[in-house]
């Protein structure tokens, strides 16, 4: 029997994405842009499916799966990991690795940048580091702060983060999906080397 070529391969539910920017970095002829800092966010990519993913008054409930704070993608904790310090609301971040989370309770949504390690697989035995938002407190909270929401002209299918306005100054980290965009600006911080 040949091989069924319409076969399609069976895919990821919510892929992983990953959104990335430079800071700082200056074009050489012979070696392109050198010399920047990299900010990027890890994250798993949900599709919307046909669902009401913010029109309901439990949209809260059903995102974050029974987890006290919603992950901010799907599956994994989205991670962001910075090389150089950033300012989130009023607080300098140290480069470093960190946990995303989103509180949708609350009118406007918070930003949580957190100190939690993610796992890579799920291991329910693991309580030092989570999968997803299960098992967060607030205790290991680097930032917390009010993000912007906006409606966005059309309804985007698969969730996405993007770096937005980014100068050698900051600018704005967003997630969108469907026709929610929520964002928080950024600035470059201090240098912590003398």
């Amino acid at each position: 029997m040949a091989p069924d070529t319409h076969a399609q391969e069976r895919r990821v539910a919510s892929p992983t994405g990953q959104s990335a920017t430079e800071i700082g970095a200056i074009f050489d002829e012979r070696l392109g842009h050198v010399g920047g800092q990299w900010i990027d966010i890890r994250y798993g990519r949900p599709i919307k499916r046909g669902r009401n993913l913010f029109g309901l008054s439990d949209s809260a409930e059903a995102l974050n799966d029974g987890a006290p704070v919603w992950r901010a993608g799907a599956n994994v904790s989205t991670q962001l990991t910075a090389e150089l310090p950033i300012v989130i609301g009023d607080t300098t971040v140290a480069p470093g690795t960190y946990t995303v989370f989103i509180d949708l309770k609350q009118e406007p949504w918070t930003f949580i940048l957190s100190n939690w390690p993610a796992q890579v697989g799920y291991d329910y035995e693991n309580t030092d580091a989570l999968f997803g938002a299960f098992d967060y407190t607030a205790d290991r909270d680097v930032v917390r702060t009010p993000m912007t929401r906006e409606t966005l002209p059309w309804s985007l299918d698969q969730l996405a983060w993007q770096f937005l306005d980014v100068t050698d100054r900051g600018g704005h980290l967003a997630v969108m999906w469907d026709r929610e965009m929520a964002s928080i600006a950024f600035a470059v911080g201090p240098s912590t080397t003398p």
